[in-house]
C-alpha cells in the first residue's frame, strides 16, 4: 500500500498568493501533476490540514478545482486555517464527511486501516483532542485493535525543536499518547503544521510531519527565535507499507531534478 500525504496547502482565491508571496496555487498545481505520474500511483492521497489560507468560501473553491485532476482517491483534514463550515459547503458529497462536528473518520479496505482526526480549534493557531474527540478516537481503535494503522492529524501532539512551532502543538498530547501506547497495532502518527520533515520517537510509535507543498517553516532552533519562511523545496511524504517491514515513509520532493545511471552515468528520465 501506498500512502500520499500533502500538507499545508494554503490555497488562496484565485490570483492571490499567500503573504503577498508565495504561489501556493501554483505549488499545489505541480504537486497534484507529480501525484499523478508516481509509479506506482498511490492507493490515495491525504492533506493533512491548512487546505486553505483564511478559511474563505472562495479559497475552498479554487482547492476544489485545483484537486479535480488528481487521479487517487483523496482525503481530507483540518487545519487551523481551516474553516468546517465553509469546507463542508464547497465539499458537500464526500462520503467519508461526518454530517456535523469535528471532521473525523476511518478509512477501511486497505491493508493498513488510516484514521483522521481533527485538531482544529477554531480562531487559534494551536490545536487539541479534547475528551469528546478523544473518545472517539479509542472507539476506532478498539474496533480493529490488531490491523496495522496510522493516526493523520494536523498538529504534532509531540515536541519538534523548533520553540515557536511547539508553542502551537495539539494540546491534550499526554491523554493522547496514553491512548495510543495501549494500541501497538498503531505504525505512524503523521501530522501537518510545522511545514518541515520531521521524525520522532513517541508514545511507543513514530510521529512524522509531513513537509508543505509550498513553503517550509524556517529551521530555527533557538529559544528567541521567531517563526518565519523558507522557500526550501516543496516536498510530500510517501508512506509505503510493506507486511514483512512495516511502514517506510519517504520524502518526495516537488519538481523536476537531474538524474543519473550510477553505471553509465546516462541521464534518466524520472518524469515521464
Amino acid at each position: 500500500m501506498l500512502i500520499a500525504q500533502i500538507t499545508d496547502l494554503h490555497i488562496q482565491p484565485e490570483g492571490e498568493k499567500a503573504y503577498g508571496i508565495v504561489d501556493t496555487n501554483q505549488f499545489l498545481a505541480a504537486a497534484v501533476a507529480q501525484l499523478n505520474h508516481l509509479n506506482p500511483q498511490p492507493d490515495l492521497v491525504i492533506a493533512t490540514g491548512d487546505l486553505v489560507d483564511e478559511g474563505s468560501l472562495a479559497e475552498y473553491q479554487a482547492l476544489k478545482a485545483l484537486l479535480a485532476p488528481l487521479e487517487a482517491p483523496f482525503y481530507l483534514a483540518m487545519g487551523n486555517h481551516d474553516h468546517r463550515d465553509h469546507f463542508r459547503q464547497v465539499f458537500p458529497t464526500l462520503a467519508y464527511l461526518p454530517p456535523s462536528g469535528p471532521v473525523q473518520y476511518v478509512i477501511e479496505g486497505h491493508p493498513v486501516r488510516l484514521i483522521v482526526l481533527d485538531t482544529l480549534v477554531e480562531g487559534e493557531s494551536y490545536g487539541e483532542i479534547d475528551d469528546p474527540r478523544l473518545a472517539w478516537l479509542e472507539t476506532a481503535l478498539a474496533q480493529a485493535p490488531h490491523q496495522p494503522t496510522v493516526i493523520f492529524m494536523h498538529h504534532p501532539p509531540f515536541l519538534m525543536g523548533i520553540p515557536g512551532m511547539d508553542r502551537s502543538k495539539c494540546r491534550g498530547s499526554e491523554a493522547l499518547a496514553a491512548v495510543i501506547r495501549r494500541y501497538p497495532a498503531v505504525q505512524r502518527v503523521a501530522c501537518g503544521h510545522v511545514h518541515r520533515s520531521i521524525q520522532v520517537s513517541w508514545a511507543g510509535t513514530v510521529g512524522s510531519v509531513a513537509p508543505s507543498v509550498a513553503h517550509q517553516v524556517a529551521l530555527q532552533l533557538t529559544p528567541t527565535s521567531k517563526n518565519a519562511f523558507v522557500m526550501e523545496p516543496p516536498a510530500f511524504h510517501l508512506h509505503l507499507w510493506q507486511p514483512e517491514s512495516g511502514l517506510i515513509t519517504h520524502t518526495q520532493y516537488i519538481g523536476e531534478f537531474a538524474a543519473y545511471s550510477y553505471g553509465t552515468k546516462e541521464p534518466l528520465s524520472l518524469y515521464a
